[in-house]
């Protein structure tokens, strides 16, 4: 091969005997001692290879790094479920805290409370879904629908239970049930 296929070749240069050491000659566009600044003077002509990081599995592996924006995002996808069953809550709440004819603080006590374990249950579901859903099987969760349904169950339970505790509607439904 020719010096002119292989830039790093090296080359036979004259030297005279009084011009001081010898040093090699360097390679195009660049000049020695000289930082270049801004854009070299000669292009690249090949890219550095590309490598990805490897990234450990397992059950607390750290998995790839997204910004904020874009989990907050992901738990508006479904939040109609969460919605829907936190108002049936509210208004089966409602129903059993007007039908107690008494202080209503208690009764909103016992709503916020089931509204903190609630957001603990979504939390909790979001988290299950995280270790299995993306670090064991190492898929890209979309959506919170699940952890959202989760909770939509919970809070429809609860409003159920809400209702089973007032006198008047358990009569009610004894009625039309026939029981």
């Amino acid at each position: 091969m020719s010096d002119q296929t292989q830039p790093w070749a090296e080359r036979t240069v004259e030297v005279p005997k009084d011009s001081g050491p010898v040093v090699p000659p360097q390679r195009d566009g660049f000049q020695r001692g000289v930082a270049s600044v801004g854009r070299p003077k000669t292009p690249r002509t090949e890219a550095f290879p590309a490598v990805e990081p490897e990234e450990p599995t397992g059950w607390f592996s750290p998995g790839p790094s997204r910004p904020l924006s874009w989990y907050l995002a992901q738990w508006r996808n479904g939040a109609e479920w969460s919605a829907a069953g936190g108002l049936f809550a509210f208004v089966c709440w409602g129903i059993w805290a007007i039908s107690s004819r008494g202080d209503l603080t208690s009764p909103v006590v016992t709503f916020l409370l089931t509204l903190v374990v609630a957001a603990g249950l979504f939390a909790l579901a979001r988290l299950l879904g995280r270790l299995v859903w993306e670090r064991q099987l190492g898929r890209v969760r979309r959506s919170a629908r699940g952890a959202h349904a989760v909770t939509a169950i919970f809070l429809v339970g609860v409003g159920i239970a809400y209702l089973q505790q007032t006198d008047w509607v358990v009569s009610a439904w004894n009625w039309v049930t026939g029981g």
